[in-house]
């Protein structure tokens, strides 16, 4: 599954805040580790807190930090924030879905869309999160790179 820019960067940063909820970081922080222009994050975290899984503090001192359940939000609730999962298809590929091909192509695509769905759907940031922790040997606060488990995920 191949994700927009601004999603793989929610999660990114969600997942990054989630590690350590306490934590306040900055967008120049978060976009410096994963190498993301600053500019594009900063309108992925507006969005993120806006849907309450981020909130921010101005000022000197100030940041972002993970405000959500990590429990109940899961991958899918991210990427359906940036993603158009499971849009209608085109007028052409309803031309097609009427062919002898397109009756046999199209329930097994509709499969791999629904199985795809259900997987980010039962992986929760607390699941990734706790992954992530041991994976890395992390103690509580550290802040690995996340990019291999965001791929992993995907």
């Amino acid at each position: 599954m191949k994700l927009q820019k601004a999603t793989q960067f929610a999660l990114y940063s969600v997942l990054e805040l989630a590690l350590d909820p306490e934590r306040q970081s900055s967008a120049a922080e978060i976009a410096e580790k994963y190498g993301i222009s600053n500019n594009h994050l900063a309108k992925v975290l507006r969005d993120l807190g806006r849907a309450g899984l981020v909130e921010s503090t101005r000022g000197v001192g100030g940041g972002y930090r993970f405000s959500g359940n990590a429990k109940r939000t899961t991958l899918l609730d991210i990427i359906e924030m940036f993603e158009d999962i499971g849009a209608p298809a085109s007028d052409a590929a309803d031309r097609g879905a009427r062919t002898d091909i397109g009756r046999s192509l199209h329930p097994v695509l509709n499969e791999i869309e629904q199985i795809a769905r259900a997987t980010l759907d039962s992986i929760t940031i607390e699941t990734l999160v706790n992954q992530i922790k041991r994976n890395t040997g992390a103690a509580p606060g550290a802040a690995p790179e996340l990019r291999a488990v965001v791929r992993a995920a995907k």
